[in-house]
């Protein structure tokens, strides 16, 4: 079996995360890296919260507290929810992790040696109050094209143009909100993408054209345009330190990498804190360093793209060293909110840890993996969540599991029935199984989501569509072995249902299963030749019925929602 590499986009470090954030790189990863690990596949599943940059330092000083305590509240914080929606990583890290500055520092080297990284005078503004440099999102003031008062120095919010610092009306420090600024000369580093622009363009035909057209649009996109020499250093006091060793000068004045220079090399700054937690059985570097044996895939949202298309192969190659390289690159739409952005300031749209206080994780998992941003951007709508839980989780699967068992303990006990052999309908049932799984099986390798889903929901129609046919309630007025053959080769069903919905909703394929008294109750994959016959839970075999699996939600569930987050009728 192949070795699988999986990461995810780092989710940033100030603030818990929206529903979009979940769908558009972790969640769908995980799936991807629960399906593998049942067919059997070595998978190693890396994430890390994103914690060095701007936002990170004035989040900080917003909490009144110091900026290392801050992401250590933080990183507990969102790894707990990501616990609780089910996330399977093998390791969630962190990039100020002391791996991660090791690792990222060895890259700057590689590069520096190779002649890769230049030392630029540029001017910068300057902050007389605070005796520092600042930083594009350290300046706010008001933005010259729409009046706002708070643009930060990089981008204005309300009018989403891009800014220079010196563009700004009435510029003002975002640490003292002093205005006594001045530009005066700096130096930084720059990585001389300009020079790696032939080698990228020749990574991205050999491996683009097997990646999402989203994906490779973008990164083609900023090839066509040019790779331009980029900033690789800030003034900041927190984030990993230009290494004195090379650079003794910007080291003493406490220059630090820009984040979007350490983010990409913390998946192998992570993967190398889970190998350092066992390195007697752990080995980092077979994932990473001459792995021709590992398929490496990443999932993230489409303005991820262009720093991990370009930026971070550009590093890698630079450094001239065998670094593994993302073979498949999964990027995202946005999901939106009604059709607009999920706002916390405007109290729009649901983040992941009012979401898990509502219902629970499966629930939320099946809806946003079933209606992915991939093709292009998809709105939530409490109407259609509502309508896809309560038709497809609760109808369809759910009502399936509890009628056949509650039925089939009042009628026959708390033991799988045997009756007839298996006739017609059972054959035509394993065909349609095999072949709906099979499907299944395709989508998933080929990371499409949501033609995954509708599979998925096609495999638990077809179910009900036997069991209707064959109506073991009428059945066992006049034949009691056909009526026991119905309801065994359901529970088979059951059975397979919780072993193909478990990277969907792991939760629940758990209930299923354990329902089933097996001596090897594992949810290892079952072949579309093994769903064929359905043979799997055999007569005799002792169950339970579940609490109901899946709630549906009502009008007065929706309208307190709508109310409580926002939402148009």
């Amino acid at each position: 079996m192949a070795r699988h590499l999986i990461t995810s986009a780092l989710p940033y470090i100030n603030g818990i995360k929206h529903l979009g954030n979940m769908v558009g790189s972790m969640l769908p990863a995980d799936v991807y890296a629960r399906y593998l690990r049942q067919r059997g596949h070595d998978v190693l599943y890396i994430c890390a919260t994103d914690e060095h940059g701007t936002p990170a330092e004035l989040a900080a000083k917003d909490a009144g507290q110091s900026v290392d305590a801050f992401c250590a509240e933080q990183h507990d914080a969102q790894k707990a929810i990501y616990d609780g929606f089910g996330l399977a990583f093998d390791h969630f890290g962190r990039s100020s992790s002391p791996e991660n500055v090791e690792l990222t520092q060895h890259f700057a080297r590689k590069l520096h040696e190779n002649g890769f990284i230049e030392e630029r005078a540029i001017r910068q503004v300057y902050s007389n109050a605070d005796e520092r440099f600042l930083p594009d999102r350290y300046i706010v003031g008001t933005c010259p094209h729409c009046g706002y008062d708070k643009a930060r120095g990089d981008q204005c919010e309300n009018c989403t143009r891009v800014l220079d610092p010196t563009d700004l009306i009435d510029a003002r420090s975002a640490i003292s909100g002093s205005s006594d600024l001045e530009v005066r000369e700096t130096k930084h580093l720059f990585l001389l993408q300009s020079k790696l622009q032939g080698e990228v363009e020749k990574f991205i035909d050999e491996a683009g054209d097997e990646w999402p057209t989203l994906a490779s649009s973008i990164a083609r996109k900023w090839l066509t345009e040019g790779l331009h020499d980029r900033s690789i250093t800030r003034d900041l006091d927190w984030g990993v330190p230009v290494p004195a060793d090379v650079w003794p000068e910007l080291a003493a004045e406490g220059k630090v990498f820009y984040v979007w220079f350490d983010a990409p090399i913390e998946y192998i700054g992570s993967t190398k804190e889970w190998a350092d937690v066992d390195p007697e059985n752990r080995d980092w570097k077979s994932w990473w360093y001459e792995a021709d044996d590992v398929r490496y895939t990443e999932f993230m949202a489409k303005d991820n793209v262009p720093f991990h298309s370009v930026m971070f192969p550009a590093t890698q190659l630079g450094t001239r060293e065998p670094w593994k390289k993302v073979d498949f690159l999964k990027a995202f739409n946005w999901l939106n909110y009604y059709g607009g952005k999920f706002s916390t300031s405007q109290r729009r749209g649901i983040f992941t840890d009012a979401a898990l206080e509502l219902l629970p994780a499966d629930y939320w998992r099946y809806f946003l993996i079933a209606n992915a941003p991939e093709s292009d951007d998809t709105s939530f709508t409490w109407e259609l969540f509502s309508s896809s839980v309560n038709k497809d989780l609760a109808d369809t699967l759910g009502n399936f599991v509890n009628r056949v068992l509650s039925f089939s303990r009042k009628r026959f006990g708390d033991e799988v029935p045997a009756g007839a052999e298996p006739g017609e309908a059972e054959a035509k049932l394993g065909e349609d199984i095999a072949r709906l799984l099979a499907e299944y099986e395709g989508h998933m390798e080929a990371l499409q989501f949501r033609k995954a889903a509708a599979s998925l929901r096609a495999l638990w129609s077809t179910g009900n569509s036997y069991l209707e046919e064959k109506a073991p309630w009428l059945e066992i007025k006049t034949d009691k072995d056909a009526a026991a053959l119905t309801l065994r080769t359901a529970m088979n069903l059951i059975h397979l249902y919780s072993v193909i919905s478990e990277p969907f909703i792991p939760s629940s394929a758990k209930a299923m299963r354990g329902a089933f008294d097996l001596a090897d109750d594992t949810a290892l994959w079952i072949t579309a030749d093994e769903a064929k016959v359905l043979t799997t839970v055999p007569a005799g075999t002792p169950f339970t019925v579940p609490p109901v699996l899946f709630a549906k939600i009502t009008e007065d569930d929706l309208t307190a929602y709508k109310e409580r987050f926002g939402g148009e009728e």
